[in-house]
């Protein structure tokens, strides 16, 4: 895998995953530029259509002073793009595209783009549901692709689908997701071959 001095990171989603995941790279900017004054170790850019809900306050990296704001545009030190993403044409030119939206149509063209050596573009699809996440890597088996796009259609949280919105009953996989996806990130970028092509977790 060629080297990079400057890492080009497509992130779809800036929600419960997304958000903070971007937060846990731009930890490895601020320490890039530790080192090397007015440089990144990642360019980020990240798409999302959504505004900031009250809801999302709970268990996204937002506050109360973003609500109503287009979250790309809260976040800060990326590329914003406040659109949804629905074109092959969108994922090109990036070194990694990873997927932080829980939704199949989006999913479904990422999976297009093919797996292992053959993949026309390298992708990280991150996942969470209540207690229950999911790293899942276009190393994975292709004969997978059918049995993880099973779902239903739409977008979802990363709540579990009873939760009632109560602080007590938020569930925290999305940060655990998160930080499993910059760990994988920080090492696939260092040519690290044993990165894995499959991850469950339930806590």
């Amino acid at each position: 895998m060629k080297k990079h001095n400057e890492r080009n990171i497509m992130v779809i989603g800036a929600g419960g995953i997304g958000s903070y995941l971007v937060q846990f790279l731009k930890r490895m900017n601020q320490a890039q530029r530790t080192n090397v004054p007015e440089t990144h170790l990642y360019n980020i850019t990240v798409f999302d259509g959504d505004t900031v809900d009250t809801k999302n306050l709970g268990y996204q990296a937002y506050d109360e002073l973003d609500v109503g704001e287009k979250k790309v545009e809260c976040i800060g030190g990326i590329n914003p793009q406040p659109f949804n993403v629905l074109l092959d044409k969108q994922l090109q030119g990036y070194d990694l595209v990873v997927c932080c939206a829980d939704n199949l149509a989006v999913r479904r063209l990422l999976y297009r783009q093919g797996f292992g050596s053959d993949a026309n573009l390298k992708w990280l699809d991150l996942r969470s549901t209540g207690r229950n996440a999911a790293l899942i890597s276009y190393k994975v088996d292709p004969k997978m692709m059918d049995t993880l796009l099973i779902g239903e259609e739409g977008s979802f949280s990363c709540q579990a689908q009873d939760w009632d919105g109560s602080a007590k009953d938020i569930n925290c996989m999305n940060m655990v997701i998160a930080s499993m996806g910059v760990q994988w990130i920080q090492r696939w970028f260092n040519d690290n071959e044993d990165v894995i092509d499959m991850k469950m977790v339930n806590l």
